[in-house]
Order: structure tokens, then C-alpha cells, then sequence
């Protein structure tokens, strides 16, 4: 039996050089497995190909893992390495580039200087948008600093994927509960509480037609937009926004659904949002290409919307 053709677009790498970034997450897996992401993270030609083929996926956008140089706290060799992870990872697309696109890798600690890398990527290196892996030292994006960046996004034209790690600093509720604070529960809440410190803080206003991605099926917001409706109207606390939050969920708000294989899950979002707002994606290596394939083909979803979410819509989003 043929796959069904997906495109997807939280499938990770990691750079030469940025394995220590990295180790705040990896020392907390067993060894053996670390070495095994190790392996796919830093494959481009064999076994992401093959497992790409095995699972019906013509066509990847790749990111660097997290976190990136959102957590370098020297400017000048941020700037330096995002730029060297940006050509490693094109000129990796350019031995496969009907299989594989890029995402920037940022250095958000400069709005101008963010702004400016996304350009000469996305113009010079046809780069698809850009993956932010969080918080940048404790630095949101929702602030006037930041505007630079957005109007520079919106001009591109391209979307911006909004990707969790750690919360800045040690959170009291997790105290004594490290399994809490990371991928299980914590990542999730860290990059949904993000997503809404741009909507709240007037982003999507200022640049209405800014585009964020959202993984892991939104992070749990698109089931909470009635909600805010409801509690902002009642406890504004100042803050105009205007239009309803639920109306920037399914809008300047997309999702995917990669890491959460559960066809309940998919279902409500595409209700809450509409089928247009919803994307296949696998988080590979960290998640099964072959499992998220099977759950995207056997969901209860008929074949219009399942073409649009498994390769219409990115297919719209990216201009493929």
C-alpha cells in the first residue's frame, strides 16, 4: 500500500559545534540514546532520507535542535555561529534540494541583526522562514525592541516557528519534579505562554499578516480559545487587542502536530481552528517518522482535509 504524500517541517539537525548547547537536555538520557539522536541529528544523506521514504515524506524543512544560540550570552559569536549553522545546513540542502528546505537559525539577542540573517537566507539561500527555540536569555518577543524584527518577517513573507525549551531560570512548581520542567509538561507551557505574549503584546496587531507555528498541536492552545475569550473580556487589565484572542488562533497562529500522534487530539484542533490552520510534522529524530505517517493516514479525517494537512497547507504556507 502507497503512503500518502506529507510534507513536514519540524525535522531537526544539529550543526557542527553546537553539541554543547545541547547538553542542559541530553544529560538527562540514557547514553545510548543520546548517541543514537546524536547520529540522526548529524545524518543528512542515508537514514533521514530512507526513513523520509518509508513514510510517504517527499519533502523536509530543517531546523537546528535546541537550544541553539538562543541560549549564547556572547552577541558577537551568536551572530557568528547562526550565521555558520545557516550555511552548513544550505549547503547540506544543496546535495538533496527537492527533498530537503532550511530554517534560520537566529540570533535574537539583536532584533536588527535577527532581521537581517533571515533576509540574506531567505533571499541568497531561499531559506522557508525561520525556528527559534524560545526565549533568548530571558528575552521574550513581544517588546517595541522586537518590531524591527516582525516588519522585516512580515516583508519576507515567510512564517516563524516558535519552538519550546527550558523557562528561564527554575520554576517553583517543578521543585522536586525535574520530569515536569522539561518536553514532558514545561517545554510546552513555556512556548505556549510565549505564543501569547505576542498576541497579547499587540504583535499581530502591529504586523497582522505575521505568521507563528505552533508544534505539538499548538501547545495546548487551540482547546483553550474559548477560554480566553471568555476570562479577557472579563479581566482585560488594560491591554486592547482588536480583535478576540480565539480570532489570532487559527490565523496568526498555525499548528502542527508533530510529537502528538493522538487522532482526538487532531480532530478537536481542526475544529477549533479549521483545517487550514492544522499541519502534519514528525519531530524527528525525537519522534517515529513511521508512527506519526501512520497516525496522519489512519486519523478520521476525509481525504480533502487530510491532503490539506498533510502537504496542502505547508505546501500554501511555503510557497512549495
Amino acid at each position: 500500500m502507497s503512503r500518502i504524500l506529507k510534507i513536514a517541517f519540524e525535522e531537526h539537525f544539529n550543526g557542527v559545534g553546537f553539541e554543547n548547547y545541547s547538553q542542559s537536555f541530553v544529560s538527562q538520557i540514557s547514553a545510548d540514546v543520546a548517541a543514537e539522536l546524536g547520529r540522526r541529528l548529524a545524518d543528512f544523506d542515508d537514514l533521514r532520507l530512507q526513513e523520509m521514504d518509508a513514510a510517504g515524506i517527499d519533502y523536509v524543512i530543517l531546523s537546528q535542535t535546541a537550544p541553539g544560540v538562543q541560549v549564547e550570552k556572547d552577541l558577537a559569536v551568536a551572530i557568528r555561529r547562526a550565521r555558520e549553522n545557516n550555511d552548513f545546513v544550505a549547503q547540506r540542502i544543496d546535495r538533496h534540494p527537492t527533498r530537503y528546505g532550511g530554517f534560520a537559525t537566529l540570533p535574537m539577542q539583536d532584533p536588527k541583526g535577527a532581521a537581517d540573517e533571515l533576509e540574506r537566507v531567505v533571499k541568497d539561500r531561499g531559506f522557508k522562514g525561520a525556528l527559534v527555540n524560545g526565549h533568548t536569555n530571558g528575552v521574550y518577543y513581544d517588546g517595541a525592541d522586537y518590531n524591527i524584527f516582525w516588519e522585516r518577517l512580515q516583508q519576507l513573507d515567510v512564517p516563524f516557528y516558535l519552538h519550546p525549551f527550558d523557562a528561564y531560570g527554575p520554576l517553583y512548581a517543578y521543585t522536586g519534579h525535574p520530569e515536569m520542567a522539561g518536553a514532558t509538561w514545561g517545554w510546552g507551557v513555556e512556548a505556549a505562554t510565549h505564543a501569547l505574549r505576542l498576541m497579547f503584546g499587540g504583535v499581530f496587531d502591529r504586523f497582522p499578516n505575521v505568521k507563528v507555528i505552533l508544534g505539538h498541536m499548538g501547545e495546548g492552545l487551540p482547546f483553550q480559545r474559548w477560554r480566553f475569550d471568555s476570562r479577557f473580556a472579563a479581566y482585560p487589565c488594560g491591554v486592547v487587542l482588536e480583535r478576540k484572542p480565539s480570532e489570532y488562533i487559527g490565523t496568526n497562529i498555525v499548528v502542527t502536530t508533530s510529537g502528538v500522534c493522538s487522532p482526538a487530539a487532531l480532530m478537536g484542533a481542526i475544529g477549533e481552528m479549521g483545517a487550514e490552520a492544522v499541519m502534519f510534522s514528525v519531530d524527528y529524530p525525537y519522534e517515529s517518522a513511521s508512527v506519526a505517517a501512520d497516525f496522519i493516514e489512519q486519523a478520521p479525517m476525509d481525504d480533502a482535509t487530510r491532503a490539506l494537512v498533510c502537504y496542502g497547507n505547508a505546501k500554501r504556507l511555503f510557497k512549495l
